[in-house]
């Protein structure tokens, strides 16, 4: 996994891989992508795309996601953000930022260019973006006609430049500018194209070793304090880390059908319930708390990363305390506690111990004990919770299990070459492929005009628009695709559940042995009728209930 060194001095990217590379990187190479934004909402149905006033000032993708990404994730009074497992949340946001800065050093070299042969040369500047505005405006709202029409007004607009360079309607000085006024602004366009030209092979090049596995460093030296006076830069490394430290929370949220949010839906659940009674040649059993159980099942969960068969070991095995809130289907924020049972964003051990012993029927927080595996390279992560309550002299221990599948398969798109297809000169009837300049007039004119507002994203937004986040955000969950659709996914989703079935039968079983109750009679007969249906295990939707 490529991760970033934030201590002062030379940057080196490390390079040990780990579980969750492959998403991590999809994900990442977004923020060096190009293309329009409305393309990428049309793919992923969890996105939306803020209109702005002005075509040309609008963003391309890599600009418009790697600006929502930072703004949400690095934000001084932001939302919460839901946990995303199986990825490097704050590597993810380094490479936006990395991106951002790759483009800023763009724009304060397209800047000069701008300042030089566009603003001291205005009237001809105006003319020529005009032009452009209405051929973006054209290309967005009649793309059929944006080619010949779009055409027409260039060709205008040169004429009228040639008109002047040859008969200026002054003489003097004043002759003179009005000669150059229109040229100026395409000398400036050729020396733009060159500047944004090889930023774009830099940026494609970065996006294409992202999604086939390479490493690729994020470095952002605007995080690294030069001296104990860089507050800025103190500052935002301070809000890495506690991105970074936000991730780590122990407090989940159950969204009704959604399931756990960052963990996905619930696909299957299993009971044990049983009355609680001495075991033969005892009057009583010795009395214990929920968490007592909760350890032992925890201890024996943890043993599944271990096995006596070679290479038989479930890897990656993570064991988790969690405190779950309920929040509605739409709701659009989480909540985390504010009181003095939290470190930061984590709930401290007694409290979660205090749940976990609570009597949950009134309502509230529940606690859920989870073991969690990332597959594929990160593209699965399967949850299995545990949950013990006590009610009056039953006990009912239930595993539920989660998956959250792969990221929308637009993520490991690769870049391509611009083409399209035309009628060959003399078979018209017939199509040729021919290939598309990688910047475009149109292109160079955005980002050209866009340059000298690089420092105020926000006007930048107002004028060109953006990309609208789906909420509650979480970098992982909401752009996840369901597992079911891949069968190796599948296999791995409902194989694992046996496992983790017989680990808690056998901690409950061994725990209530200790404590004097009765397991022959009941808990035994419960655990092999479980036991028998997991056998025949399958995912179906436990939270959709049909009360008629």
């Amino acid at each position: 996994m490529t991760t970033l060194d934030m201590t002062p001095g030379a940057q080196i990217p490390r390079t040990d891989t780990g579980p969750q590379t492959a998403v991590t990187q999809a994900l990442s190479s977004a923020a060096y992508r190009d293309g329009e934004v409305r393309g990428f909402v049309e793919t992923v149905a969890n996105a939306t795309e803020k209109k702005g006033r002005f075509a040309l000032f609008r963003p391309n993708l890599g600009e418009a996601f790697s600006r929502a990404v930072i703004g949400r994730t690095l934000g001084g009074d932001r939302k919460p953000l839901v946990p995303s497992f199986g990825i490097d949340t704050r590597q993810i946001v380094e490479h936006c930022l990395a991106a951002e800065d790759l483009r800023a050093a763009r724009d304060r070299r397209l800047t000069t260019v701008t300042l030089v042969t566009g603003l001291l040369f205005l009237p001809g500047a105006l003319v020529w973006l005009g032009a452009f505005q209405l051929r973006a405006w054209l290309k967005r709202d009649s793309p059929r006609n944006a080619g010949v029409v779009g055409a027409v007004v260039l060709l205008v607009a040169a004429a009228v430049g040639v008109l002047l360079a040859l008969k200026p309607p002054a003489g003097g000085l004043l002759g003179v500018y009005l000669r150059i006024v229109m040229l100026a602004p395409v000398v400036g366009w050729y020396l733009a194209k060159r500047i944004v030209v090889g930023t774009a092979v830099d940026l494609r090049n970065r996006w294409r070793d992202l999604v086939e596995g390479n490493a690729v460093a994020a470095t952002v030296p605007m995080a690294v304090p030069r001296d104990d006076l860089d507050k800025k830069a103190a500052d935002l490394r301070a809000r890495l880390g506690r991105l970074e430290a936000e991730q780590d929370t122990n407090i989940q949220h159950y969204a009704g059908p959604k399931g756990i949010l960052g963990a996905g839906r619930r696909w299957g659940e299993w009971k044990m319930v049983d009355a609680l009674r001495p075991a033969e040649g005892h009057a009583d059993f010795r009395a214990f708390h929920p968490w007592d159980l909760v350890r032992k099942i925890a201890g024996h969960l943890k043993g599944l990363g271990i096995s006596e068969v070679a290479n038989s070991g479930i890897p990656n095995v993570a064991v988790k305390q969690w405190v779950v809130f309920e929040v509605g289907e739409g709701a659009d924020e989480i909540g985390r506690p504010g009181n003095a049972d939290m470190d930061g964003d984590r709930m401290r051990d007694f409290a979660v111990q205090a749940i976990a012993d609570k009597q949950t029927f009134p309502g509230g927080p529940r606690h859920y004990l989870a073991t969690q595996f990332v597959t594929h390279d990160g593209k699965l992560v399967l949850t299995f919770t545990v949950t013990v309550v006590l009610l009056a002299h039953t006990m009912n221990v239930s595993v539920a299990g989660y998956a959250l599948g792969p990221v929308n398969g637009v993520f490991s798109d690769k870049p391509k070459d611009k083409e399209k297809s035309v009628p060959k000169s003399l078979r018209f009837w017939e199509e040729r492929t021919v290939k598309l300049p990688l910047i475009d007039n149109d292109e160079v004119v955005r980002q050209a005009v866009r340059a000298p507002l690089h420092r105020s994203p926000g006007l930048l937004a107002w004028l060109g628009g953006g990309l609208g986040l789906p909420e509650p955000f979480g970098l992982r969950h909401v752009w996840a695709a369901p597992p079911w659709n891949t069968r190796s996914m599948t296999d791995n989703a409902l194989n694992a559940a046996t496992p983790v079935l017989t680990a808690v039968h056998a901690a409950v079983l061994e725990f209530l042995e200790e404590h004097d109750l009765d397991t022959e009679r009941f808990f035994k007969n419960r655990a092999s009728i479980i036991k028998s249906e997991a056998q025949g295990t399958r995912p179906y939707k436990v939270d959709q209930y049909d009360a008629g």
